[in-house]
């Protein structure tokens, strides 16, 4: 079997942290988040790693990036471009954004011949997080007619930021611990001593603690990349009124192949603790917290130098 890739997504520019939050300094040494989720991956058995980027942020990204993971991991880059869409299509007058997630993933079409996990550049996720994925993504599996898929999951109260709201997939699951769905909650924090959402910012509902949420971290076998390029123009056509706006998620396809019954997806529950800098007032203690990791031992003074 192929050894597993990972696929970081860092196309995205953060609207709310004001600026490219993949790429901003949060290590003892000028380390970035990505760092230590690229660091956390070679130690669990990845042997290579995907970044997704956009053209624009291409001469930034490499300065950083380039040549620190030498005779550690693989590196290679895909990139997410607004203009590789299906034939038929065009992109409408107007329209900056890329295509959401799936589109990310489908970028690194070619590059990828085995299992491989997905995660967000700017979320740090903790070392056992990709154990668990590489342990399960390089497992033998059953045989079945399903596709083998899995996701880290998270107890919500590990996921909030003091500083505003948050979007999480709040998840559910059958007695065997595969997930049956996940319902998206953009505006999640906590109110009142207690973790709620809302929908309209007048009513707040209770999200118990201990609720398992999704962060985007999967793991898929190789099969998730022509399914991605298979209903992509499905997705365009379906949304032909919104063309400016629309946006091809990752967990909606999935979510799609679980009501088709054609995917399983085994939720792997973890009790590492999520950074990330969804606003610009984050990043002190994201800071904090890797500081403190490292004073514990938790990583080396300076990352890639062991």
């Amino acid at each position: 079997m192929n050894k597993a890739t990972l696929v970081v997504m860092a196309a995205g520019m953060g609207s709310r942290y004001g600026g490219l939050k993949q790429i901003d300094p949060v290590g003892p040494n000028g380390e970035v988040i990505l760092d230590y989720s690229v660091y956390d991956a070679a130690k669990a058995g990845f042997d290579k790693v995907v970044f997704v980027i956009k053209h624009e942020i291409e001469e930034d990204f490499k300065r950083i990036m380039e040549g620190k993971f030498d005779g550690i991991i693989d590196v290679e880059y895909a990139y997410q471009d607004i203009n590789n869409l299906p034939e038929g299509f065009t992109v409408p007058e107007g329209r900056v954004k890329p295509w959401g997630t799936g589109h990310a993933v489908l970028s690194c079409k070619g590059m990828i011949d085995g299992p491989f996990a997905v995660i967000n550049s700017d979320d740090y996720y903790g070392r056992e997080t990709f154990r668990l994925i590489y342990d399960e993504l390089t497992k033998e599996k059953a045989e079945n007619d399903k596709y083998h898929f899995c996701m880290v999951g998270f107890k919500i109260e590990n996921t909030l930021t003091e500083n505003g709201t948050v979007a999480r997939g709040v998840c559910r699951t059958d007695e065997n611990g595969f997930l049956t769905d996940i319902v998206e909650r953009t505006k999640i924090a906590r109110h009142d001593g207690k973790i709620m959402f809302t929908e309209d910012e007048e009513t707040w509902t209770e999200i118990p603690e201990g609720t398992t949420v999704s962060m985007n971290c999967w793991g898929f076998s190789p099969d998730m990349m022509t399914e991605l390029e298979n209903r992509f123009a499905d997705c365009l056509r379906n949304n032909s009124d919104n063309m400016l706006k629309c946006e091809y998620f990752l967990p909606f396809v999935v979510d799609d192949l679980l009501k088709e019954g054609k995917a399983e997806v085994k939720v792997l529950s973890t009790a590492e603790k999520w950074y990330g800098v969804t606003y610009k007032q984050d990043r002190a203690v994201v800071v904090s917290a890797l500081k403190e990791k490292t004073e514990n031992g938790i990583y080396p003074e300076k990352l890639w130098s062991e």
